[in-house]
């Protein structure tokens, strides 16, 4: 039997990069999963539900867990993977673009654990993983925005540890060093010094098994903080 069958997986941000591998991932390890994403159209998709939405609208989040709740039941796994990226620095950083990062990488993964949590503590198990960022604890030049949110991610994560502790629900914040997305199509990383090369950047692969890894412990192993890197 695979490791996760008969399990329901719901993962955000599920339309690409690290979110589409994750699902794929879950998939193969036997687990129902729904895709949420605001790029995505609801209905089934093949192996996968779709479900559309905006994390960042709490009302959307809130229809969409409501959906999930009453289609498949409490979701024995959820991943918090939505997520954006700027690179600049402080100087030429608009209020525009800290809003959004704040909307996308902090906001929403409050609406996402809130509407989700509380049924899976009822249920008394689970595993919620929140994808984070190397810059959730390691600060670069041109990373203001960005890392506010995600060291705020991290500090929302640890929060819900604490909250959660006992409950038979297992938080996890995987922390993925440079990874190679759409995200770098812009900023070009190649021709920057000191950037890692895209080619030799993580894959979302590398981050699902990852995310795989910590949904497939036993119950009573709880891995609460899991980086990963490119090698050196």
């Amino acid at each position: 039997m695979s490791a996760l069958q008969g399990q329901v997986a719901v993962v955000t941000g599920a339309s690409r990069g690290i979110g589409r591998a994750v699902a794929s991932a879950l998939r193969g390890a036997g687990a129902r999963v729904v895709r949420v994403a605001r790029s995505l159209v609801t209905g089934g998709s093949g192996d996968f539900h779709d479900i559309r939405c905006d994390v960042t609208d709490s009302v959307a989040v809130e229809g969409a867990a409501a959906r999930v709740l009453a289609d498949h039941g409490v979701p024995h796994i959820v991943v918090s993977n939505a997520g954006a990226f700027v690179l600049k620095p402080l100087d030429v950083t608009t209020p525009d673009e800290l809003d959004q990062q704040i909307a996308v990488n902090l906001r929403a993964p409050f609406h996402v654990a809130r509407v989700f949590l509380p049924a899976m503590r009822d249920a008394g198990r689970g595993a919620f993983v929140t994808v984070g960022s190397v810059a959730d604890h390691v600060v670069f030049p041109g990373n203001s925005a960005y890392a506010a949110t995600k060291f705020g991610v991290r500090g929302l994560h640890e929060t819900l540890v604490a909250e959660y502790r006992g409950s038979g629900v297992r938080l996890t914040l995987v922390s993925p060093g440079p990874t190679d997305t759409a995200v770098w199509d812009l900023v070009n990383p190649d021709a920057r010094e000191g950037f890692i090369r895209r080619a030799d950047m993580l894959r979302p692969e590398d981050v699902a098994d990852a995310v795989l890894f910590v949904a497939t412990r036993p119950a009573h192993v709880h891995v609460d903080w899991l980086r990963v890197n490119p090698r050196a």
